[in-house]
């Protein structure tokens, strides 16, 4: 889908949509036993015979590849309110909320996750996952429990992610305990992997233009359109890097897109370091308010030079707002020269060719 909303022919996204499609026909007869959508199912008084859940979708692949948009499109078609779209990160969080509260309530409950799945399976039995990812032995270690309960509650599950699901909290601790569940999502859910020829993010930030000048409202309001578009317009979270043993705090960052203000990146006593771990973990740097650059700016500077030799030599796309041209930014002064060098990257890297170069993350 390019800027305009225009649809073009995919082959592979042509497959995922049948597929979409075959599981959209399939619901609309579907009721599953443990939805309890009566009075009476509701106080346990009757229970319909189970009835076989059709089978759910993982779609998998790089970021890019339409995943989020097709998933979406099938969620906006199915009609009633026993669905739900959700963030996986942002539903983890909600389950640990849960059990805590179980336990305080009854605190004889050693394990509430199969009574979590019933609550979730009255209300809803089409749940929609948005960047399905397992990072964290907390949530590795109730999954299996959980997912067990929502499908045998019927739910159907819809998933993204940028990994297959033999690949889910790799090299994590107590993998061994994990999976488990992992031959239970497989054997539950269709996998499909979204090999795209074309990155539709990278097309759309050739569209819209990656370098904003002059600072003010306009530009500012060029990289939101930007942040939202990159992301299918997720609201954005706050993240923390790890770079030789200390923080990096990432303001916003969503599917892969973080964003910073300069004053956050070059203001701040940042390295090297740091500037790589960013480079790693995302494949697009959103950075807004670079000012004009003279001698008196000359540490801010500096540290603009290292985050930009980082981004670029990973091959990380760059959406920015600036006082002035790149070439014009740091004019004299003993920084000038030096400077130089990073001017020519920023411009290169508004490049179509340099857009469409892959990421070089930390698994490359």
């Amino acid at each position: 889908m390019n800027r305009d909303g225009d649809l073009h022919h995919d082959a592979v996204q042509a497959l995922a949509a049948e597929k979409l499609q075959s599981l959209w026909h399939a619901l609309g007869a579907y009721k599953p036993a443990g939805g309890g959508s009566g009075w009476r199912e509701r106080l346990g008084l009757t229970r319909r015979p189970a009835e076989p859940a059709p089978q759910g979708l993982y779609l998998y692949g790089p970021v890019g590849r339409g995943k989020s948009m097709l998933m979406d499109l099938f969620y906006e078609s199915i009609a009633g309110d026993h669905k739900r779209r959700v963030h996986f990160h942002e539903f983890m969080l909600e389950i640990h909320e849960t059990m805590h509260r179980w336990r305080q309530r009854d605190g004889k409950l050693q394990d509430p996750l199969p009574k979590i799945a019933t609550e979730i399976a009255k209300d809803t039995w089409l749940l929609c996952f948005d960047e399905f990812q397992v990072e964290n032995i907390a949530d590795a270690m109730i999954l299996g429990r959980l997912f067990e309960g929502l499908f045998d509650e019927g739910v159907v599950v819809v998933a993204t992610s940028n990994r297959h699901p033999d690949e889910l909290y790799k090299g994590g601790l107590q993998r061994d305990r994990f999976l488990p569940f992992i031959e239970v999502l497989k054997g539950r859910i269709d996998i499909l992997e979204l090999e795209a020829e074309r990155d539709y993010r990278r097309d759309r930030l050739v569209d819209m233009g990656v370098y904003h000048t002059p600072l003010g409202p306009p530009a500012e309001a060029s990289l939101d359109a930007a942040f939202a578009a990159l992301t299918d317009n997720a609201v954005g979270e706050p993240a923390e890097l790890t770079a030789t043993g200390r923080k990096v705090i990432v303001p916003q960052t969503a599917k892969g897109v973080a964003r910073f203000t300069f004053a956050e990146l070059c203001e701040n006593p940042l390295g090297a370091p740091d500037y790589l771990a960013i480079a790693k973990a995302y494949h697009t740097v959103i950075l807004s308010g670079i000012p004009m650059l003279p001698p008196a700016r000359r540490n801010e500077s500096k540290r603009l030079v290292t985050l930009i030799d980082a981004l670029y030599e990973h091959k990380v796309n760059m959406v920015i707002s600036a006082e002035a041209q790149p070439d014009e930014l740091s004019p004299a002064g003993d920084t000038a020269f030096a400077f130089e060098r990073t001017a020519s990257r920023l411009i290169e890297m508004q490049s179509e060719e340099y857009i469409q170069a892959a990421h070089l993350n930390a698994n490359t």
